[in-house]
């Protein structure tokens, strides 16, 4: 669980990260699943875009991705949803920065 301070660090660190995943009219698949995995593995903040197409809102795609990859929603605006889940062999982000 992320504390208030912690979620506003990652927040600040996201606003520069580009989305590398799109919700489409497919859903969530679990092939969306593994490769989020994956992504979450190697850089642990990753951004996510729900298209118009999706019949999902993006707190619900963000939710429901969030819980199959057992990652921290850390914020939705608009279509967009930002992820975190630690790497705890090779961390890539230092939350003690964010205390």
């Amino acid at each position: 669980m992320l504390t208030s301070k912690q979620r506003a660090y990652l927040r600040g660190l996201a606003q520069s990260y580009e989305t590398i995943f799109q919700i489409g009219k497919g859903g969530i698949s679990d092939n969306l699943i593994i490769q989020v995995n994956d992504a979450l593995k190697k850089r642990e903040l990753i951004k996510l875009c729900v298209l118009e197409n999706s019949g999902l809102t993006a707190r619900e795609a963000a939710d429901a991705v969030a819980e199959a990859a057992k990652a921290d929603v850390v914020q939705v605006i608009g279509r967009r949803f930002v992820l975190f889940k630690r790497n705890a062999q090779d961390p890539v982000i230092d939350l003690k920065e964010a205390r």
